[in-house]
């Protein structure tokens, strides 16, 4: 292969927990593992952790907080940034530049706009909003500096289409399968359900904090509910919770703790009501042989193709009988189907598949030459 330098860029801070970025780091770790060279630029020039991937982690500029989709992106808005990140990607000798969510600001818009060389752009977002409608000019000149574009999911390929003209290729968002089978299978005598993600309105949790008050309230067997992650709304839920011993709250956790944590739990739950382009994270809990509850939301029927229990967002009393369901339900054929659906969706195949584009990419661009 003619690309073997790789710099992928995310816009979103590696030091805060997000979909975008472990995708980053998973890829770079595959890519890594092939013999190609890689260097991952993201914001959070504070951010001194070490994360689990060969490649060489470059973090720059101050980290904001921006209102994005129903959510907080860990962006940086500081130009003197992006022109770094150029100069990192020029130092590098990149063949290729991977921009994840490129017309998210502000880390990789240098780079980007130079096209120095071939750029490979991966669009993750799904719905409409003003910064996509206020932007538009802008965001259809910066898509021109674009050889080959990609988005996860048909939902994110119509947004970007709407906001800037850009007929991607659909690919989808890939897990490390067989990292999810790096601990063992375990199970206690509770009932345990289990959420990973940000704490903010969105994602829906809420709902799962009063589904299992009102069904550990009726008696019999008893739910727990495990909260992993950190955001906005955690005092919130807290209260909701009324600090009760069946709702634990463990803040950030890693994605080692993640994982052992799904082949310990009976139900993982993926509750968000909205701005979901797809839904690793149901990918995730198949391939940890953990039941799946998903609430019925575009980007989640996509990725459950029939193998999670879905319900009707925003409701406890819908998302307590759909536990209820998936737990009366389950079957080791269900779980093993699951499982095998999960496999189909793998890091390895998705690397695959953007080893060609970053081919193309790279002939398009040396063609322009």
């Amino acid at each position: 292969m003619s690309v073997q330098r790789v710099a992928l860029v995310s816009p979103y801070a590696l030091s805060v927990f997000g979909g975008v970025q472990e995708q980053v780091l998973a890829m770079s770790r595959v890519l890594s593992s092939r013999g190609r060279d890689v260097v991952i630029l993201a914001p959070d020039s504070r951010d001194e952790a070490t994360y689990e991937t060969p490649a060489t982690v470059v973090r720059l500029g101050p980290r904001w907080s921006m209102p994005a989709n129903g959510s907080k992106a860990p962006l940086t808005l500081s130009p003197i940034a992006a022109r770094r990140a150029r100069f990192a990607i020029d130092a590098f000798g990149a063949d290729v530049v991977h921009f994840h969510e490129p017309f998210a600001p502000l880390l990789g818009w240098s780079a980007l706009w130079a096209h120095q060389r071939g750029a490979v752009a991966t669009f993750h977002r799904s719905g409409d909003g003003p910064a996509l409608r206020y932007t538009r000019p802008f965001l259809q000149r910066l898509a021109r500096r674009i050889d080959v574009a990609v988005a996860v999911s048909d939902a994110a390929a119509a947004t970007i289409r709407k906001a800037a003209g850009i007929d991607p290729d659909v690919l989808f968002n890939g897990l490390e399968v067989d990292r999810f089978h790096s601990t063992p299978r375990q199970r206690t005598p509770d009932t345990v359900l289990m959420f990973v993600g940000r704490l903010e309105e969105r994602k829906g949790v809420a709902s799962a904090i009063e589904a299992t008050l009102a069904h550990n309230a009726r008696g019999g067997q008893q739910w727990h509910l495990v909260i992993a992650g950190q955001g906005p709304d955690r005092s919130r839920l807290e209260t909701l919770a009324h600090h009760d011993a069946a709702i634990e709250f463990l803040g950030s956790v890693s994605d080692e703790e993640k994982r052992r944590r799904l082949r310990q739990v009976d139900v993982l739950l993926a509750t968000s009501t909205h701005g979901e382009s797809f839904g690793v994270v149901l990918l995730e809990g198949m391939a940890s042989e953990t039941l799946v509850v998903a609430s019925d939301i575009e980007g989640y029927r996509d990725a459950a193709n029939g193998h999670a229990t879905l319900y009707s967002p925003g409701g406890a009393v819908a998302l307590e009988e759909a536990i209820t369901l998936a737990l009366e339900g389950a079957s080791d054929a269900s779980v093993s189907a699951a499982s095998a659906y999960a496999q189909k969706w793998s890091m390895e195949s998705l690397v695959d598949a953007y080893e060609e584009r970053y081919e193309r990419a790279h002939r398009l661009f040396q063609a322009t030459q």
